[in-house]
């Protein structure tokens, strides 16, 4: 067994890393399960095993079947070489830590993870070196999750949807509302939605949401406008 893969058997980490790279090499040739385990010295099974890693993780990787089948990378799905510095990408990393339980925050730590698995192994030390003397208070509360990425998907998919929120005073309620978009101000984040019971637009502060539900429904194409004009200290976030 050679040093390399001794290593790679011995930290996983860096063997998954190791398993994505040589499947962009592979191109549209693939490699098959027997193929992987003996350049990295484990069994069939832990191959396995780390190809469902890598998938659960939202690399695009896909099994292809029959005669001289194997695992093969979505060319299309996946990064080029990243130019990054290490600074850079801590600033990422330390935006991606600050949002933390807020809207779209997995999917941002999903994009960092794809950053960092096309980087120099070196810069990317450096990175993670740099990012350990960046420190984040993560003590705010952000309300349910599961409410947060229904309310996510309702927005990426176009749907309606049912909340259960609850006022100022506490008293609790279930609307359906057609989503229109996101805002964080006055140190909150809100969902800005047309509440179809009062039949306008409402606020409504995700760490006051108590449930939401997707509905199979599409919903009503509401415009931003619709919402009125946002102050002048406001942007939205493809503008910035």
């Amino acid at each position: 067994m050679s040093p390399v893969c001794h290593y790679l058997w011995v930290n996983r980490t860096d063997r998954l890393y190791a398993l994505r790279e040589e499947l962009r090499r592979a191109g549209a040739a693939g490699r098959s399960a027997e193929r992987l385990a003996e350049t990295f010295s484990v069994s069939v099974r832990t191959v396995k095993r780390d190809i469902s890693a890598l998938q659960h993780g939202g690399f695009p990787v896909w099994a292809r079947p029959g005669p001289g089948g194997g695992y093969v990378v979505d060319a299309t799905a996946t990064l080029p070489p990243v130019n990054l510095t290490d600074a850079e990408v801590s600033g990422l990393a330390a935006a991606v830590a600050a949002h933390r339980g807020q809207p779209f925050d997995g999917h941002a730590r999903a994009a960092l993870v794809k950053v960092l698995s096309v980087m120099d192994p070196h810069a990317r030390r450096r990175a993670t070196a740099l990012s350990g003397r960046i420190w984040i208070d993560r003590s705010a509360q952000h309300g349910d999750g599961r409410a947060r990425s229904a309310i996510e998907r309702a927005l990426h998919e176009g749907r309606a949807l049912t909340l259960d929120y609850s006022d100022r005073n506490g008293d609790l309620s279930t609307r359906t509302v057609d989503p229109v978009l996101l805002a964080h101000t006055h140190d909150h984040w809100y969902f800005v939605a047309f509440c179809r019971a009062s039949e306008g637009i409402r606020w409504f502060r995700l760490d006051r949401v108590r449930g939401a539900r997707l509905m199979t429904e599409p919903a009503a194409d509401i415009p931003v406008d619709a919402v009125g004009t946002p102050p002048p200290t406001a942007e939205a976030v493809g503008d910035i």
